[in-house]
């Protein structure tokens, strides 16, 4: 193995590491009773544990999946798990660095050998030089348990602790056989984040690091025993991490950074209008591979270069305007996208996409949008606001029939009442007007989320995907009532003298 006490980047980072953490106070009182007191709470309490030791780490109360984590892992000495968690949701700071710390208090130590693995092993090594800066210079950890580090050093990829532990860091396919310490083999694995964006592109390769995980690395272990712990987030449909969450037996949980009610998961943590405004800043896809575990391919079936701008008629040219919304309405919650679509026929058959609303919003405000499109309108042209007559609620009629009595203006909403195919076959079907260039979006809304929004669903639109798909559905139910409408304006009748008979 490599000696990283050359590598200028990694010294520098470890003795900044060390700095930050010689700055902080750890003063305790300094009674053995209260030693005696702190020390046992610390090991039942993995969140007094937290905060006592490790403030500086978490600055942030842990969410419940953390001490979950924690208490599973404490539970269960022979495992096989998988936390599959978002990006910024303390994966490697718990699962690779706090709750292994805390099983090694533990009476009896409940740790002998750990192996930390990663992509690499500059990676690995990286983890592990964390790990022993926290147990060589922690004053608050080695005033209550001890000194910790005796020989070794991260700079070699492993280092011995005074109470007979062994810490060793390993890259991906580095050779792991024969790790041993004095008999004892290791008994708590950490692979963490093993996948890249590279290696994910070759099912071959994930094969071969899948291979190497499951024979010469968990080989490693006494026929099993032991916590062989990988912990990640899901970049790819096919990687390591989804692999091996096929795997039979797994222990597997998923934290997304928004739960199925459109919470925070770490509440503790992040704000709505925080994870909002990085789900904007970065799109949608990226959104739902980092934050979400819910890698997508991007156009599978409408791609970025079918998807054109360009500039919208007069609205006197369009014979008759739709306004269709898929409220995918639930009262207890704004989770689902509501989706609103302004689309006028040219003359020579394309569809124009006039203004498009889409959002994760109350109904409130789904009902304002089809008064801004009004507005815009300004009876220039008639518009025919259609939702699906599934979603015709009371409560929703209600919001228009509130809103309408305010405003003395009530929006003559009707139901879109055909028997509707499969979703993805509707919209699937959509994508020969792409690619036809039929379909023409609004320049001057280029930038409006709504707008944003519908091309990002567009784009990961796809079989069986678990992202939303309301503003496509909405497009697609407009799409479908100007194409009927057209047919019926284009049919042809011969009137004629009715024929006597003569009997």
């Amino acid at each position: 193995m490599a000696n990283y006490g050359s590598n200028k980047e990694l010294w520098n980072r470890w003795v900044d590491r060390v700095q930050w953490i010689n700055s902080k106070d750890f003063s305790f009182p300094e009674s053995e009773q209260d030693k005696a007191l702190r020390v046992e709470r610390a090991r039942r309490d993995y969140q007094f544990f937290v905060d006592t030791y490790f403030p500086h780490l978490a600055t942030k109360k842990c969410g419940k999946f953390h001490l979950d984590a924690a208490d599973y892992l404490l539970k269960h000495e022979d495992t096989r798990a998988l936390f599959e968690w978002a990006r910024g949701h303390a994966k490697s700071t718990h699962i690779s660095l706090l709750i292994p710390l805390w099983l090694k208090i533990q009476q009896p130590r409940k740790l002998n050998v750990m192996v930390l693995v990663s992509k690499s092993e500059d990676m690995a090594v990286r983890l592990l030089s964390d790990l022993q800066a926290e147990l060589q210079y922690n004053g608050a950890f080695t005033k209550d348990f001890g000194k910790q580090v005796k020989s070794g050093s991260w700079t070699e990829g492993e280092f011995h602790t005074s109470d007979g532990c062994l810490f060793v860091a390993l890259g991906r396919k580095q050779s792991p056989r024969g790790l041993k310490d004095r008999g004892k083999r290791p008994d708590y694995i950490a692979v963490d984040d093993i996948d890249d964006d590279e290696l994910i592109l070759n099912p071959k390769r994930v094969g071969d690091a899948l291979e190497w995980m499951l024979t010469a690395l968990a080989g490693t272990m006494a026929m099993g025993r032991g916590r062989f712990v990988m912990v990640g987030n899901r970049i790819g449909k096919d990687s390591i991490l989804s692999r091996y969450a096929e795997r039979p037996g797994i222990f597997h949980t998923t934290v997304n950074a928004l739960d199925k009610k459109g919470r925070p998961s770490w509440h503790e943590n992040y704000t709505p209008d925080e994870i909002k405004k990085m789900r904007e800043f970065i799109g949608e896809r990226r959104f739902q591979k980092e934050y979400m575990n819910n890698p997508i391919n991007e156009g599978t079936v409408f791609q970025r270069k079918h998807i054109r701008f360009g500039k919208m008629l007069d609205l006197k040219l369009y014979k008759t305007l739709v306004a269709y919304t898929d409220p995918s309405f639930k009262n207890s919650t704004t989770a689902d996208y509501k989706a609103t679509m302004l689309i006028g026929k040219t003359p020579t058959g394309e569809f124009h996409v006039l203004k498009a609303y889409a959002d994760q919003t109350s109904v409130t405000n789904m009902v304002a949008w089809h008064y801004l499109i009004s507005d815009y309108v300004a009876g220039k042209v008639p518009i025919m606001y259609f939702m699906e007559a599934n979603f015709m609620q009371d409560l929703l009629l209600d919001e228009f029939r509130t809103v309408g009595n305010i405003t003395g203006h009530q929006i003559p909403v009707r139901g879109d009442q055909r028997a509707k195919p499969d979703k993805f076959a509707r919209i699937e079907a959509m994508s020969p007007l792409f690619e036809r260039g039929l379909v023409l979006l609004n320049e001057q809304e280029k930038d409006s989320p709504g707008m944003k929004t519908l091309i990002d669903q567009l784009l990961m639109f796809e079989k069986g995907s678990k992202t939303n798909d309301d503003a496509p559905d909405a497009l697609e139910g407009g799409i479908w009532m100007l194409s009927k409408r057209t047919r019926a304006y284009g049919a042809e009748f011969k009137m004629g003298r009715r024929e006597s008979r003569k009997y």
